[in-house]
């Protein structure tokens, strides 16, 4: 009887202590993560103060979006493209896959609304890849009749500033393209609230923290601004047409030409439409397996950037002890300051506190998950995401994919 519970007490105590030091390990990230998120809102703001040289003049410019279905708010996102405060010729070019699609009876309704604006619509159903939007815009470009691109999403709000800030901008010396941050724009509902508080207090801080630091290098797709002679120089579209983070790839071949690539120092919209838990779910971890092909130590590293999941393993794993306990306030307080600054510097209502917890949480098992597979769904269609961020259609999947492409053909 001594002997068995002298046993259990030598198997229990390097438990003990494992799980002690699993806790302080926890602690110390958490700590990191805290710290992270302080410097976070310090760079909020400067990444909104920086200014842009006037530029001398204001070529034509070609909007190029591609199309597909009709979304919550298609319309009044197309309107604030047209609404442009510009004072150069302005090609609105719009491009579907099917010429059935119901997004051109919006772009009827924009021609109506706006009977001065030049409108040009492409239905070519030909592909180029599994990037269907790619192929949309490859279908385009032979239709656009000015020497600057503006390529923007459909789902993509801008203010009326929009396209004069974006060429002062490209226009500035050795710039060969410029990209946008996004704020999310939620469609009614409960889980498009959590996708916009994914961009907003999540992918946001990350962009000001990563541009102020040097530690990121983006491209964003809801807005890619170049020359027609940039796109030429970098060997055209056509190669990107099997990749998923096209942008990504585009903003690193317009780089290796020995041009920047500039985010100015505002926002867009970019609409939040996932309306229930698991497209939420599916759309979070498609992003997150995307930018672990492409970036993987960064990916591993933004585990540090979740204090609040991390605070809650250090009070679990350390039995609620008090310092556990005083760690993971500092977390909470620290990331409702965030949601303050960032809300007041958009000057928009700061509210719904209770949920940027709920969803840290949700998105740590996301980003946790995304290390099990490259597998990715895409519009219905199974793909897994090879090391150079191409996309490959599982041999289960690729009867599926040619029965989705031929009833729902994606952007």
């Amino acid at each position: 009887m001594a002997t068995s519970a002298l046993f259990s007490t030598a198997t229990l105590l390097p438990v003990g202590m494992a799980l002690h030091a699993l806790a302080y390990f926890c602690g110390a990230c958490a700590s990191f993560g805290i710290a992270y998120t302080v410097t976070a809102i310090a760079l909020v703001g400067s990444f909104f103060a920086r200014n842009t040289i006037k530029a001398p003049s204001y070529p034509p410019v070609t909007v190029i979006k591609p199309l597909r279905g009709m979304e919550t708010a298609l319309l009044p996102n197309l309107v604030s493209f047209c609404e442009q405060v510009y004072p150069g010729a302005v090609q609105y070019l719009f491009g579907v896959h099917d010429p059935d699609d119901p997004a051109l009876e919006v772009v009827e309704e924009l021609r109506r609304l706006h009977p001065g604006a030049h409108i040009t619509v492409v239905a070519d159903s030909k592909l180029h890849g599994s990037n269907r939007k790619v192929s949309n815009l490859l279908n385009m470009l032979p239709s656009a009749v000015h020497e600057f691109f503006v390529f923007a999403d459909s789902d993509v709000s801008v203010g009326r500033d929009y396209l004069r800030r974006i060429m002062d901008e490209l226009q500035a010396e050795r710039v060969g393209l410029v990209t946008c941050a996004y704020v999310g724009v939620p469609d009614p509902g409960f889980w498009p609230r959590f996708s916009a508080r994914a961009i907003d207090y999540q992918f946001l801080p990350g962009v000001a923290m990563g541009l102020a630091l040097g530690l990121a290098k983006p491209c964003f797709g809801q807005t890619i601004a170049l020359r027609r002679k940039t796109l030429d120089e970098i060997g055209g579209l056509r190669q990107f047409s099997n990749f998923l983070a096209e942008d990504h790839a585009i903003g690193c071949a317009v780089r290796a030409t020995g041009q920047k690539v500039v985010i100015p120092g505002f926002v867009i919209g970019h609409a939040c439409t996932e309306s229930t838990a698991s497209r939420l779910i599916e759309h979070e971890l498609r992003w997150s397996r995307t930018i672990r092909r492409i970036d993987p130590l960064g990916h591993f590293g933004s585990a540090l950037s979740y204090p609040v999941a991390l605070s809650v393993f250090a009070l679990l794993l350390a039995g609620a002890s008090m310092w556990s306990v005083w760690l993971l306030i500092a977390a909470l307080c620290a990331r409702v300051l965030l949601q303050i600054r960032i809300d007041t510097t958009l000057r928009r209502p700061v509210r719904d506190f209770w949920l940027l917890p709920l969803w840290d949480l949700i998105a740590f098992a996301i980003l946790c998950a995304s290390f099990l597979s490259s597998r990715v769904v895409w519009r219905g269609v199974s793909f897994n995401v090879d090391r150079r961020g191409l996309l490959k259609i599982t041999p289960a999947n690729r009867s599926a994919k040619e029965s989705t492409l031929s009833r729902d053909p994606s952007r």
